[in-house]
């Protein structure tokens, strides 16, 4: 189950917010589209950064393009990524001059260090991300993962959200939160942001 999120801060919904996609994925892929809208339509500036050949992703050309996205953050701004967009946003986040402070950092199936089922990553993933800076600066810092994700081992996620200090969100059977695996929405994510359902007819 997911645990109970503590109501949402003053702060909620965030001014902005970056959706982060992952490997073989695009900005229509999964939940983003979805989550992008239900932000948008309750005034948040939401968007999802493109990441280039996500098919046959390059660490370098990933990172560059997230400094030009996000060139820097603040306490009204929030990162939402999955799986493999995780990493690469703690890198981009950990190259960022201090002072910083981030708003809230919601990982999704996130990890680090290589990933058995997925070798093609090895190159990607060689680097790992210096969190020493990076952990106190988020303000608000939540992991989402699954009981049955056969990509990303759930002991991998679990140990990210060790390292980020992050509330935890296990979802049971959700597998790597894709479209395949059901994942159209994402409701967890909109409860952490503070979006309510929208107002009936």
């Amino acid at each position: 189950m997911i645990p109970s999120t503590p109501a949402a801060s003053p702060d909620l919904p965030p001014r902005r917010v970056h959706i982060v996609h992952g490997f073989r994925a695009t900005p229509e892929s999964h939940w983003f589209p979805w989550l992008r809208g239900e932000l948008a339509a309750r005034g948040s500036d939401a968007r999802i950064i493109a990441l280039p050949a996500a098919e046959a992703p390059a660490a370098p050309a990933w990172h560059q393009t997230l400094a030009a996205a996000i060139p820097e953050v603040d306490s009204e701004t929030w990162i939402v990524a999955h799986s493999l967009g995780v990493i690469s946003v703690l890198r981009r986040l950990a190259d960022l001059d201090p002072p910083w402070t981030l708003g809230g950092l919601i990982a999704v199936s996130g990890f680090t260090g290589r990933l058995a089922a997925l070798p093609a990553l090895d190159a990607f993933l060689a680097e790992d991300a210096d969190l020493t800076e990076v952990t106190p600066r988020i303000s608000h810092r939540h992991s989402i993962y699954s009981d049955n994700d056969m990509l990303v081992p759930r002991a991998a996620s679990a140990a990210l959200a060790a390292r980020l200090g992050s509330q935890t969100h296990v979802v049971p059977g959700a597998g790597h939160f894709l479209a395949a695996d059901g994942f159209t929405s994402l409701p967890a994510i909109t409860r952490i942001l503070g979006v309510s359902p929208p107002p009936g007819p």
